[in-house]
């Protein structure tokens, strides 16, 4: 039986509240002890974590890993061994995919891939409507039954309220957990900017943060009224939180997500035309990004997400409006949330449990936790290792990033899923 002891690394655990020195004892992929050596433990491997954190396992409430009809961009293997290296053990993959997850034979397809890739813990997020073309519902039922954690429309629009409601409704009477990215189609009128300074000043076609906060609204009214779990993803505006912020006061069972890269770039940073920065949500002012730092410190807003979008050149290249939106940022998480710490606008406890503990809680999963019992999920990282990003340490197929060529502190040196090692620095 493979057992692992990690040693004299800095635990620290939000779920439990343990900041300390001290090791940790796996067994069987399960985590059997921490600090206590259990009697008769022999460990197979001996991870020496001195002068650094050991943490849960991140979990990543939205990626797309590509593959299945986009294996140009990128593929399971590659997209996986880039979340390896960046201490993620957990991933949600959202239904956008080719041919979307709307039926129970696809998603099977991608646990089987995940199976291939070597990373099993991929949870297919399933289409809520059929096609994901926002008309008529899936099989949710039989999808939850296939092993999909959530349902969700990715960013693709749902036709009316209407369907929205019975969405929610079907949701609510399986216990499903519906995640729902805020963004009136109508209003948003394609665009691909944020409806500002910058997008005036060039002319791009733009999107009011109205598109969000109206789209978000709404469907808090039918939270309301169907009793429904949702959880709000890749929120970007000051309003949006205050929303959430009032959504949970009074009682509603909700919860919400950003994008890392929200909480460091804005309208201000994007080079003119270069389409490196064309995301959906845009990015938006200096005043909502650090409305969203508030919202993460303060608990209105629950965790961070990757929204990961590994593209290949040819999706970057061409006028801005007309490139495909999305960045690969599976592997700044970890230096980003740091950055986030070191500039003092949240803590490091915050900022691990909005990686771990707090996507575990939305997802109802036992892991996002150093708890015996649970998935031997381990992240350990030197927070003072200086990494360049460039093509000697990338490992995701996509570079379409802002952060390429820069020096990021913060880097993972072994990641341990469900007692396996499947990431270590020294193997590079």
């Amino acid at each position: 039986m493979n057992q692992l002891h990690i040693k004299d690394g800095r635990l620290i655990d939000p779920a439990s509240k343990i900041d300390r020195i001290g090791s940790i004892y796996i067994a069987a992929g399960k985590i059997i002890s921490v600090t206590d050596e259990p009697a008769g433990f022999q460990p197979t491997h001996v991870i020496d974590a001195k002068n650094q954190i050991v943490c849960p396992g991140f979990i990543d409430l939205s990626t797309r890993l590509r593959d299945m009809g986009h294996s140009r961009k990128a593929n399971f293997k590659s997209e996986t061994r880039a979340a390896a290296c960046a201490g993620i053990t957990t991933m949600c993959l959202q239904p956008d995919t080719t041919p979307p997850i709307d039926t129970p034979a696809v998603a099977e397809l991608v646990r089987d891939l995940a199976k291939k890739a070597g990373y099993e813990q991929i949870y297919p997020i399933a289409a809520l409507t059929q096609k994901l073309e926002g008309a008529e519902l899936s099989s949710m039922l039989s999808l939850k039954q296939a092993g999909c954690i959530a349902v969700s429309n990715a960013n693709e629009p749902v036709k009316n309220l209407l369907i929205l409601r019975r969405a929610l409704e079907y949701a609510a009477s399986h216990d499903l957990l519906l995640m729902f990215r805020p963004n009136d189609f109508w209003l948003s009128n394609n665009g691909c900017a944020h409806e500002g300074a910058f997008s005036t000043r060039y002319g791009l076609p733009s999107i009011p943060d109205a598109a969000e906060t109206i789209a978000l609204a709404q469907c808090l009214e039918l939270v309301e009224l169907t009793g429904c779990r949702v959880h709000f993803g890749q929120l970007s505006c000051k309003r949006s939180v205050i929303k959430i912020h009032q959504a949970k006061k009074y009682g509603l069972d909700v919860s919400a997500d950003a994008a890392i890269h929200q909480l460091h770039l804005t309208e201000n940073d994007m080079a003119p035309f270069d389409s490196i920065y064309h995301v959906l949500p845009p990015l938006r002012s200096e005043t909502d990004k650090q409305y969203l730092r508030h919202g993460l410190a303060s608990g209105m807003l629950d965790s961070l997400c990757s929204d990961h979008q590994p593209h290949d050149l040819d999706a970057k290249l061409g006028a801005f409006p007309e490139t495909e939106p999305g960045m690969s940022s599976l592997e700044t998480v970890l230096p980003l949330m740091l950055k986030l710490v070191a500039e003092k606008a949240i803590t490091l406890e915050q900022g691990i449990a909005a990686l771990s503990k707090n996507p575990a809680r939305i997802l109802r999963i036992k892991s996002g936790a150093l708890t015996p019992g649970f998935s031997a999920d381990v992240c350990i990282f030197d927070p003072d290792l200086d990494w360049q990003v460039n093509s000697d340490n990338w490992k995701s197929q996509g570079i379409n990033t802002p952060f390429w060529g820069r020096t990021l502190k913060g880097r993972v040196t072994c990641t341990v899923q469900a007692g396996r090692i499947i990431h270590r620095l020294e193997d590079f």
